[in-house]
């Protein structure tokens, strides 16, 4: 296929985050957000046709549903897909998610409640942790992180530890790390991975323009770096017009601040 010439950084991160899925077979894609969302989409169409998705209302799809107004546009719905069912998938491992949390640390532990403050009286308050306890440990999720700082990738535990992480102090009785399924981490700087050393955090392949000690300066934890670390594949022009179907009202372009283009003048 013919690599673009031109795409932003969003759609880079849609491409690169659509790697997540690609060998998992038939299980139910759950992106939370634009693009993740986006990049769950794409999955089905480039590189998992057997990958699952829903409406998210409640049916499974033949073919991933455009994000934004449907001006019209009628889902190609499969079966009915109720909470029952979404929870059988999601007891079972059947169940890939992608969400954004706000912290992150060494483990792979994610915080997706509250930062700052006594846990009572917090600096700010999010979502709460819902259901990420259980579902960090019933099946496969990756992280998606719009802005790679060190206020998201912190140098001690997370502020609420809400999802298990390969982290031994905290795991419970009759798990083992091997239970944990923590796939990439996917940034504006880069796409990480679990696969270092006692599954510390690795650098799978840096962004187009961005080096690795701008990557390390904005982590708060050390990372493993392997000999070769490659540049995160820039999108085809196939993959390109794909996203532009999945979102013909570009709403990926206010989903990071400016939306700079994916080829980045290194600094």
């Amino acid at each position: 296929m013919t690599t673009a010439s031109t795409y932003s950084l969003a759609e880079l991160m849609i491409c690169a985050a659509a790697q997540a899925w690609r060998d998992d077979g038939e299980v139910l894609a759950t992106g939370i957000g634009v693009i993740p969302r986006l990049a769950a989409s794409l999955s089905m169409l480039d590189n998992n046709p057997q990958l699952m998705m829903t409406d998210s209302e409640a049916y499974m799809v033949a073919e991933p549903v455009p994000v934004g107004a449907r001006n019209g546009y009628e889902p190609k719905r499969d079966s009915w897909m109720g909470f029952s069912r979404i929870f059988d998938n999601v007891w079972s491992g059947k169940r890939h998610a992608m969400i954004g949390p706000i912290q992150v640390d060494r483990f792979g532990q994610a915080n997706i409640s509250c930062i700052g403050g006594d846990y009572q009286k917090p600096k700010a308050q999010m979502l709460g942790v819902r259901g990420l306890p259980g579902n960090s440990i019933s099946h496969a999720n990756s992280f998606y992180v719009p802005s790679h700082n060190r206020r998201v990738f912190v140098e001690g535990e997370c502020d609420v530890v809400a999802s298990v992480g390969y982290n031994p102090e905290r795991l419970a009785r009759g798990w083992s790390l091997d239970d944990i399924d923590i796939r990439l981490i996917v940034t504006d700087l880069c796409v990480l991975d679990f696969l270092g050393p006692q599954h510390q955090v690795r650098v799978r392949s840096l962004h187009p323009g961005v080096s690795l000690d701008e990557v390390r300066d904005n982590t708060g934890f050390a990372l493993h770096v392997p000999e070769h670390c490659p540049v995160t594949i820039a999108p085809t022009e196939a993959q390109l017009q794909l996203i532009q179907r999945l979102d013909p009202h570009n709403l990926r372009a206010s989903q990071l601040k400016d939306n700079p283009p994916g080829q980045r003048q290194a600094r």
